[in-house]
């Protein structure tokens, strides 16, 4: 087994708090706010390279195709796609990404 990070980007939320750049249809997770990343982009970029495993993402149905895009213009390929069923918070979000790695990669590193 490689000494790699999984990292884990966690992406479901409304972000309806900076309203009028986001709404639920498009959160603040994926909006371009200082630049011309968005602040998924940037974190999924910032835990890419050297010493990282293929990222995997964490979100809600409706954002699906955003993630996929937003990640293929930074030409990052996720290892897995979660959606979740229904808005249940952080913890379970986390609790099915570690699940997931487990199953896939048991006793790694998750981030």
């Amino acid at each position: 087994m490689e000494n790699l990070i999984h990292p884990v980007l966690l992406c479901g939320g409304s972000g309806t708090r900076l309203w009028p750049l986001s709404r639920k249809s498009y959160p603040k997770q994926f909006v371009k706010l200082t630049g011309d990343e968005s602040l998924y982009q940037a974190s999924a970029r910032r835990l890419s390279g050297d010493g990282f495993a293929a990222p995997t993402i964490v979100t809600a149905a409706d954002f699906r195709f955003i993630v996929i895009e937003q990640l293929a213009s930074l030409e990052i390929a996720p290892v897995d796609i979660l959606i979740e069923p229904s808005a249940k918070n952080t913890a379970a979000a986390i609790c099915s990404a570690a699940l997931a790695l487990e199953a896939r990669a048991p006793g790694s590193l998750m981030l």
